[in-house]
């Protein structure tokens, strides 16, 4: 099969793939206990409210008729509005979507310059201090639950030290432009560097500690197909031929473990993307985690269901985008 068909393949399979999705969360949200409507307006609510305001939220019509209701305005690219905000759960999603990119991107990057790195040296050090004191801390640091995490980075940084903000994106105090919803973008392209500093001081703390929890897997990923690579025939001979050890793992045992690594590293990207709540709710980040959280607590179904189809469409277009990359670099792999 060539890469152009299993493009297609993969895009085709993804239809019925998201409609299973849709089935799912629209009649579990649904089945579990808990009111939208006494959510919003609060359990003293005279029955007559509450019954108006159950048929303005069309939540008195047949469960089947809401949810092919439901499927035909997603068909036109509408998620609905909020109950709580009656707001379009679009406009609400691109509102949160750049914190979270933000906080995920730093987070990446952190994970892959410790993951690759380290994992390279533990490599080529195999059973040194290097290598052992990386099996270790990929061990602790993946067994740690990040909601745990956060909160000791919390108390020592932030309240012990005192060096950084505990929560939000940006102090009240400075006032920022925004153009994008990046914020770090933002602050370069309008020249303030006040709002820079502040709102990378704020991405340090959620960064780190997210950043810090996946490096784990990249790092024993590394290290054991690094390895692999340094045992193969084509490293022997290199070093045979007097080329150095830094040069055989960077340029040839490195660069041939990426393959298998980059696919899990752009799945881990998007899993990153669809899953940062634990962290965005322990620093109180205004992404895509936290509101899904707050969504979910008032039972507001068009924001929950919107929210989970918009994650699930962009772990798909992540995924086929890895394929694509995988087969570009590397001419053996075959669909």
């Amino acid at each position: 099969m060539s890469l152009k068909d299993y493009i297609l393949t993969r895009i085709l399979l993804a239809i019925p793939m998201m409609f299973i999705l849709l089935i799912v969360i629209f009649f579990v949200l649904r089945i579990i206990p808990g009111d939208p409507v006494l959510a919003i307006l609060g359990g003293k609510a005279p029955q007559e409210v509450i019954d108006q305001k159950r048929h303005e939220l069309g939540l008195d019509k047949p469960i089947i008729v809401q949810f092919f209701d439901y499927v035909g305005d997603l068909l036109k690219g509408d998620l609905g509005k909020s109950t709580l905000t009656s707001r379009p759960v679009w406009n609400e999603i691109k509102d949160r979507f750049p914190a979270t990119v933000e906080l995920t991107l730093f987070a990446f990057l952190v994970a892959v310059l410790i993951g690759i790195f380290w994992g390279a040296e533990a490599a080529a050090h195999r059973d040194g201090i290097f290598d052992v004191s990386a099996r270790v801390y990929s061990v602790f640091i993946y067994a740690i639950p990040v909601f745990w995490f956060g909160l000791m980075m919390q108390y020592y940084f932030g309240m012990v030290l005192r060096w950084l903000p505990v929560a939000g994106r940006l102090s009240p105090i400075v006032s920022l432009d925004t153009k994008t919803g990046f914020f770090l973008l933002d602050s370069i392209i309008t020249w303030n560097w006040e709002a820079f500093i502040d709102v990378l001081k704020h991405l340090l703390m959620p960064g780190i500690t997210l950043g810090l929890v996946i490096s784990s897997i990249f790092l024993r990923m590394v290290r054991n197909n690094t390895i692999l690579m340094l045992s193969q025939d084509f490293s022997t001979a290199a070093r045979a031929r007097g080329i150095s050890q830094r040069r055989v793992l960077y340029k040839h045992a490195l660069r041939n473990a990426m393959v298998p690594i980059l696919t899990v590293m752009g799945l881990q990207l998007a899993i990153l993307l669809a899953g940062a709540v634990l962290t965005e709710t322990t620093f109180s980040w205004p992404g895509l985690g936290s509101y899904l959280v707050m969504k979910i607590r008032y039972r507001d179904f068009p924001a929950i269901q919107g929210t989970i189809v918009f994650f699930a469409f962009f772990v798909i277009v992540i995924s086929i985008v890895v394929d694509i990359i995988n087969a570009l670099i590397d001419p053996r792999v075959r669909y």
